[in-house]
């Protein structure tokens, strides 16, 4: 039994010093990638770049269910973003409130008749609306059966005017730029760009006047500033990292680019899966593999979208909850893709990572909790090298939050007060014992809820992020 119980602690062990090493090579890889956008940023072909005509059109995509509160602001934010050409579609996914009552009130909206062809399949639409003030003209509102998210956007994709598409959160703030440096890898990309995504920076407590974000602050709960951590960490590092390996799986649903073609063509979003963000661009990678056709996928190491995250626990918990059913079920519906050479990165590294340090990592570390209660029961526990362990541990994960706000300083600075600074630094010694363990069990609760094939989002209110004047 010694021998057995001494097997599974050199496996756990294995297990936390290949996850330790990872996130090291991550965190050198993102440091050069990030370095290398720093050299290569120049303001001056940001402002040719806008004063050019030949920049492709893109139809922004945004979803709405009972949004009648900030509606409305939303989408005077959406309308003076830079860009030279573009399309704003709304799809009010059979929303309960008066969103649409709203949308069709505050610009001038009137039934539009034109006929559109559907490639993919979606609930019906039942009307289809234009403003006929000139200062809309470029606003499209779909109203239609609601059949959540994916669906949503599906419509959109069918709707949609132009051969590039973003994909956003209606609720979401976007830096004024923000179109125009997402579009980049499309123009400088020698391989065929299929999809592009950006950083997504937390909005609570900031403020916001007029759609635009003017003065970037800390949140003021817990659970926002230890978001913010975990935001550096999976964008600044995580991300930068598999973006250049070329192993991106994922592009966050709250702010993302595609090619309207290769999307339509891979059959578009799925709706029997709550991952539909990570699901469709692994499958439109696929197809691209499949037709040996070079592609790439981009990503922005810019702050280009400010999003509300969960300031209550409960509100946390469901979206933890489905974010790991949504990343099984992706990992499932591409299984043929694990450790298969023919998908080279993602086959060989990407996938394998998600597998094993992404959705079995809060299974293995909760077995390992059990596996720790056990040995202590029977006495088993050499207590200097066990408080030794977890004092490591502990370290580790304190140090490398710390090098996500370097990372932040290094590149963009957005939290310019140097107490903002001490307060996430203060944030990270807590995360550990408070934030951490509640984000695992989210993670076990979701795999339970797959297995009884649950596949609602759950209520997901938020806050809101109305306009806040600066103090």
């Amino acid at each position: 039994m010694s021998t057995l119980f001494e097997i599974f602690t050199w496996l756990f062990l294995a297990y936390g010093l290949i996850i330790s090493a990872s996130y090291l090579f991550s965190a050198v890889f993102a440091f050069f990638e990030i370095r290398s956008y720093k050299r290569s940023y120049n303001l001056t072909n940001e402002i040719s770049l806008l004063q050019s005509s030949n920049l492709p059109k893109i139809s922004i995509l945004a979803p709405a269910y009972n949004e009648e509160a900030n509606i409305s602001e939303n989408v005077r934010s959406l309308l003076t973003v830079n860009y030279p050409g573009y399309q704003i579609v709304i799809i009010n996914d059979g929303s309960k409130d008066h969103t649409l009552q709203k949308l069709i009130e505050d610009f001038h909206l009137v039934e539009d008749d034109t006929l559109h062809y559907k490639p993919i399949p979606s609930k019906p639409i039942r009307k289809i609306y234009k403003s006929i003030h000139q200062a809309f003209n470029n606003l499209t509102v779909i109203d239609k059966e609601n059949g959540g998210k994916a669906d949503a956007l599906n419509a959109g994709l069918n709707i949609s005017a132009h051969d590039i598409v973003c994909c956003i959160d209606v609720d979401c703030v976007l830096e004024q730029d923000a179109l125009l440096k997402l579009i980049k890898p499309f123009l400088n990309n020698k391989k065929k760009v299929i999809a592009s995504g950006g950083i997504i920076r937390i909005a609570n407590s900031c403020v916001i006047e007029d759609g635009k974000i003017i003065e970037v602050k800390v949140p003021d709960t817990f659970l926002a500033k230890v978001q913010i951590l975990e935001y550096f960490r999976a964008f600044l590092m995580g991300r930068m990292a598999w973006s250049k390996v070329d192993g991106l799986l994922l592009i966050s649903g709250a702010f993302g680019m595609f090619d309207k073609k290769v999307a339509i063509e891979a059959g578009g979003y799925n709706t029997k899966t709550v991952g539909e963000d990570m699901e469709l661009l692994v499958r439109m990678r696929k197809m691209m593999r499949h037709k040996k056709q070079k592609y790439a996928v981009g990503f922005i190491p810019d702050p280009l979208c400010w999003t509300e995250v969960p300031q209550k626990w409960k509100i946390l918990y469901r979206q933890r909850n489905r974010w790991t059913r949504g990343t099984a079920e992706t990992l499932w519906l591409h299984r043929d893709m694990l450790f298969n050479p023919k998908y080279k990165v993602l086959g060989m590294l990407s996938t394998p990572y998600w597998l094993f340090f992404e959705w079995l990592a809060p299974i293995i570390e909760f077995l390992g909790i059990i596996f720790f209660i056990v040995l202590c029961a029977l006495g088993l526990i050499n207590w200097v090298y066990a408080i030794s362990f977890f004092t490591v541990v502990y370290s580790f994960s304190v140090l490398f939050s710390i090098t996500s706000l370097f990372f932040e300083e290094y590149s963009f600075q957005q939290y310019k007060k140097p107490k903002d600074l001490v307060k996430l630094a203060g944030v990270a010694l807590l995360e550990p014992f408070l934030y951490h363990p509640f984000v695992m069990w989210a993670a076990i609760r979701g795999n339970i809820d797959l297995l009884r094939k649950k596949k609602t989002w759950g209520e997901m209110s938020r806050e809101g992020l109305s306009s806040k004047k600066k103090t």
